[in-house]
């Protein structure tokens, strides 16, 4: 073999290796989506579990609860809670719009809320495409139904029908565990 042969083939030896290795480099990127996907999804299994707590023995009563004057009822938090989750899910499907439902019974308001919580997780275990960023979709819809879930712990307090309080980093939370039936907070986890 020519010197000139020698070179031409070590070179494209190396162009296949290159090759090789930037298809190895692109496979490596595509998890990143998914773990986003993933970390959405115990986003969503958090909501769950935190506003179900919130949800969980409040008296008939609190659903029509007024702390003041200008202050949301808590049955409107849940529904506007609802509306959230459905414009999230609506995000991830591509097709963003807004809903303004009118609110019913606290029982219908608590099915919407987890069937909201449902449709919107099975989306995200599918591998159906996000048509908007997970971490969007995480800092408005989910940030804003916490934030709430919050507002429905206080106003449980002030209604004299208190949620104890717990450290979540111990709850028994996973991606996919988004309905009404959640595990019991761990032996000494719950304080006053």
């Amino acid at each position: 073999m020519t010197r000139k042969k020698a070179v031409k083939s070590k070179k494209k030896a190396t162009r296949r290796v290159a090759r090789k290795t930037t298809v190895r480099k692109k496979k490596v990127t595509k998890p990143a989506t998914d773990a986003a996907r993933l970390f959405l999804r115990h986003t969503v299994a958090t909501l769950a579990y935190r506003c179900g707590k919130a949800l969980r023995g409040a008296p008939e009563s609190f659903a029509e609860f007024k702390a003041g004057p200008t202050t949301r009822k808590p049955i409107e938090i849940l529904a506007h809670i609802g509306d959230l989750l459905g414009w999230v899910l609506s995000q991830a499907e591509g097709q963003e719009r807004w809903r303004d439902y009118s609110y019913s019974s606290w029982e219908v308001e608590t099915r919407r809320f987890y069937s909201g919580l449902a449709a919107f997780d099975d989306y995200l275990a599918s591998d159906r495409p996000l048509h908007k960023p997970a971490e969007r979709m995480f800092q408005g819809a989910i940030a804003d139904g916490l934030t709430h879930t919050g507002q429905l712990t206080m106003l449980r307090r002030l209604a004299g029908s208190d949620v104890r309080g717990e450290n979540y980093s111990r709850a028994d939370i996973h991606a996919g565990k988004v309905g009404p039936e959640q595990s019991p907070p761990p032996e000494r986890s719950e304080f006053d």
